[in-house]
């Protein structure tokens, strides 16, 4: 068996490799293109085994040879060679019919292109025209998708490393409410840099050059997706402790609201143990069932929906209860300014303002999708879902970053570096108020200490 040349042999894998790329935009990505290198390597066993055991004619003659795409038996000199398409294309019931063929030269040589490169014509073997065109569409626009929350990330990030630098460093901005603030803007941060290491190592991973059937077969293997698995773990944990921070925020001032009358007592860790804490609840059951029963790729697919559901229930019971508050606290909120009309005529104005400021803080956007589902979903809905799905999560970080510290009043006051100096030891008679009065003196275990600023 005449051996390809390496140049040729690089190609049809590349070849191979776009293929079964194109041909999985609506399938699954990685997943299609594990199973086609699969069929490939049963394809190519098949055809070894076949050229080993079949005698070789006699005279002159194009040997027998596996050209990276087909098989092909030895062919007479001057004539057409042809095959059936090969089995292993993820389109191959559409051409099962079809043919892919090669000359073989008068002088025994199979012809080639530019006297290395095969020369053949699976044009019969190839997906519809149609087809491929819409699938290069859906795959320039997931680029756009990319790139878009892409920078939705970055500049929520900036800005959320930002926010935490103020309401660490400037003592009068410390108390319960911004320290919330600030685990918030911290799983908005943990959330967006879990989503672009996830992006660049799948990049890095699929971006890899393949020369060899060996190169597939460690691309493939489970030990080079440990890496893209942990950034998915990472990623879900980050997304479950973002959503239930938007919880503590809704549950924070709904007892502010209306709960405080009733209960001085800070609940502080508890709220630490309901941002952080419950999403681990919910991560480690989800990527036990990904490992015992989809222990495939990047643990990116959900052939069993079931199994998503270990994420997808808390996301939609969060959301759910945040809307409830929300709506409560816009109750609450209604009463109070009608019963000062007087004193505020603009109230239908500053309840608007209200709604809009509390919608990026609670994730209320959420429930707009809420019961759109993946699988629920497709063409142009799909696809409208998803825009406004990515571009409102990748720049919610951004938002709640200026809504709730460098446009809030509080941080305004704090423009100078003396509130870096500001020393809690000489009380004000509000500190004192907010203590509960100057005869108690402390706060509560677990507290974050109270500022003259911010209180509670």
């Amino acid at each position: 068996m005449r051996n390809m040349p390496r140049s040729g042999y690089q190609r049809s894998l590349v070849h191979l490799t776009w293929m079964c790329l194109f041909s999985s935009m609506p399938h699954g990505g990685a997943r299609v293109l594990e199973k086609t290198f699969e069929e490939w390597m049963r394809y190519r066993d098949e055809c070894l085994r076949r050229m080993a055991s079949e005698p070789y004619p006699a005279g002159l003659f194009c040997n027998r040879t596996f050209d990276m795409y087909a098989c092909w038996p030895d062919g007479s000199p001057g004539t057409s060679v042809n095959v059936s398409c090969p089995f292993y294309l993820p389109w191959f019931e559409k051409v099962k019919h079809g043919l892919v063929s090669r000359r073989c030269g008068a002088d025994g040589q199979w012809v080639t292109v530019n006297g290395s490169q095969p020369w053949r014509d699976y044009s019969q073997c190839e997906e519809e025209m149609e087809s491929t065109v819409e699938e290069e569409g859906a795959h320039q626009l997931m680029v756009s998708f990319k790139v878009l929350y892409t920078v939705g990330y970055s500049l929520s990030l900036l800005t959320l490393i930002s926010a935490l630098l103020v309401l660490t460093v400037f003592r009068k901005l410390r108390c319960t409410r911004n320290y919330i603030h600030a685990n918030l803007f911290a799983s908005f941060g943990l959330r967006a840099t879990s989503v672009m290491v996830k992006d660049a190592l799948l990049e890095k991973r699929w971006g890899m050059e393949v020369l060899q059937v060996a190169d597939w077969e460690a691309l493939l293997s489970h030990e080079a997706a440990l890496g893209c698995r942990a950034a998915q773990v990472l990623m879900q944990y980050c997304i479950l402790a973002n959503h239930y921070w938007f919880l503590v925020e809704a549950v924070y001032l709904y007892k502010l609201l209306i709960g405080a009358v009733f209960s001085e007592k800070n609940y502080y860790r508890l709220y630490l143990y309901l941002g952080w804490g419950t999403p681990v609840v919910f991560v480690v059951p989800w990527m036990a069932a990904k490992y015992l029963k989809e222990n495939v790729e990047c643990w990116a697919l959900n052939e069993n929906m079931a199994y998503w559901w270990i994420i997808r229930i808390p996301i939609l019971l969060a959301s759910l209860i945040n809307l409830l508050i929300f709506m409560r606290i816009l109750k609450v909120i209604l009463a109070k300014l009608r019963a000062n009309q007087k004193g505020y005529a603009d109230y239908k104005l500053r309840l608007a303002k209200a709604t809009l400021t509390l919608i990026p803080l609670f994730g209320i956007h959420e429930v707009v999708f809420i019961f759109a589902t993946d699988e629920q979903t497709t063409g142009i809905l799909r696809y409208v879902k998803v825009f406004f799905t990515l571009f409102l999560n990748s720049f919610q970080g951004f938002l709640v970053a200026v809504l709730y510290c460098f446009a809030n009043k509080e941080v305004r006051t704090c423009r100078s570096f003396s509130c870096l100096g500001w020393s809690l030891s000489h009380p004000t008679p509000r500190l004192l108020a907010l203590r509960g009065g100057g005869g108690r003196g402390g706060r509560a275990r677990g507290e974050p200490p109270l500022s003259p600023l911010c209180g509670r």
